[in-house]
């Protein structure tokens, strides 16, 4: 059965819980709901996003003052070393000073020091660019899990409704071939019916039992599936709120409609053309480094041969440092082509994302029309399958149809209430497919 299929979703999602189970039977929407609250894959986005903040925090602070404190401790007997701390020290003293044999001399100093990048040559601009830009990206990320999610439990949903459905067919089944296996048991010893038609009734109850062995597997790997979108482990309830059968979608609009929709609002195009942006700023981030850097500076700090620290030698340091790398073993320019590459990638990235969705797009339209058509035949062969047992129920009750006849009858009427079945769930699930490819949830 095509529901059956349907059911084998890829799923990537991890199944640890987060929330207590829901002890209340959910419809679809509050299967969703409860799905975006607790499903992990979600928070694991919502961490990204928390990871990209802080990665602009960190772009960020290279726009402020870096402020240091420190203590350093040296000592020397080398006689300019020793001249120069003597000095630094205000403990100068030209009277019986050996300067060739000063000793060893002890120098601390405590220190505060505060520097500031004027010019990275955009390096820090750009960079804080795509910091921003990546925050952007994991938003629409995040987006996509979104829609991804509620795509997958919407199908597995309807599953188990289907497969609910084909069950219930599939036991009436089974009590109508048993009810008939039994009197035609009787009536065979009797002698009234043929022992070909006992056997035929009890092939027709095999079939019919193992119809209901997949219906019933079929809800619980529904239910499975449905706990693990969720975000539950497979051992707590998880009670499904049977409801009337769903209205079936309307005919989907041209694929030009729909793919200017897809183009306009579909979290992973956008997210494609933010990773682009993002190569780009760091491609120039890159290239900035060609550029000359100045940093300012400015340190205050004493010198003395103990740790007290006194204000009459104290010491006030400023100046701005400009360099640029002449050579730095090529590192500069293998760090351009790298992001240029990426650039690259991410353009190509890019076009193939949507090119996919193109095709998911295309699929989805025309699963979507294909479902419907077959609805609207699997409706006509209901109501002829329905009219056709009738018949062959009043010619049985006349004895001029044999209960094989009849039999068969009954099971076309079953197979034609599964393919409805079947069509209508297909219907609903390329809906959804419709709406995460057009990004529409």
């Amino acid at each position: 059965m095509n529901y059956l299929k349907t059911l084998l979703i890829g799923c990537l999602i991890s199944t640890t819980a987060y929330a207590a189970p829901p002890t209340e039977p959910l419809t679809l929407q509050q299967a969703i709901d409860y799905a975006l609250a607790n499903n992990p894959e979600l928070n694991i986005m919502q961490s990204r996003i928390g990871q990209a903040q802080n990665q602009l925090g960190l772009a960020m602070a290279t726009f402020y003052p870096q402020i240091k404190v420190g203590l350093s401790y040296q000592h020397s007997n080398n006689p300019a070393e020793a001249f120069a701390m003597v000095i630094a020290q205000r403990r100068l003293d030209f009277t019986g000073t050996d300067f060739n044999h000063p000793g060893g001399v002890d120098n601390y100093r405590p220190q505060i020091t505060a520097s500031y990048s004027l010019y990275r040559g955009g390096q820090d601009t750009h960079q804080a660019q795509a910091a921003k830009l990546d925050i952007e990206t994991s938003e629409l990320e995040k987006s996509a899990v979104r829609n991804r999610l509620v795509n997958h439990i919407t199908a597995a949903y309807y599953g188990h409704s289907a497969a609910t459905d084909a069950h219930t067919i599939s036991q009436r089944s089974v009590a109508a071939v048993q009810s008939e296996l039994q009197q035609s048991e009787t009536r065979y010893q009797a002698g009234t019916v043929l022992k070909s038609d006992v056997l035929s009734l009890q092939v027709q109850v095999a079939e019919a039992k193992e119809a209901q062995i997949q219906t019933a597997n079929a809800i619980e790997m529904a239910n499975t599936l449905l706990k693990t979108l969720l975000g539950l482990s497979a051992d707590e309830p998880l009670p499904i709120k049977e409801t009337l059968a769903q209205a079936l979608p309307k005919t989907p609009a041209k694929f030009s409609t729909l793919l200017t929709q897809a183009l306009a609002q579909h979290p992973e195009l956008q997210a494609a053309e933010k990773r682009v942006a993002i190569a780009k700023q760091q491609l120039a981030a890159a290239k900035g480094a060609y550029l000359p850097r100045a940093d300012a500076y400015v340190s205050y700090g004493s010198n003395s041969n103990n740790l007290d620290f006194d204000t009459s030698r104290d010491n006030v340091s400023a100046g701005v440092q400009v360099e640029v790398d002449v050579f730095n073993g090529f590192a500069t320019q293998e760090k351009v082509r790298k992001a240029g590459h990426e650039l690259t990638a991410a353009q190509e990235a890019a076009r193939q994302g949507r090119l996919q969705i193109e095709n998911e797009l295309k699929s989805a339209q025309l699963k979507l029309l294909e479902a419907l058509n077959r609805a609207d035949v699997a409706a006509v062969s209901v109501q002829a399958a329905e009219e056709a047992l009738r018949l062959v129920n009043e010619q049985r009750q006349a004895g001029v149809v044999t209960v094989t006849r009849y039999i068969e009858a009954e099971v076309a009427r079953d197979k034609a209430h599964t393919r409805q079945i079947s069509a209508r769930f297909d219907a609903l699930r390329a809906e959804a497919e419709l709406k995460q490819a057009t990004g529409g949830f």
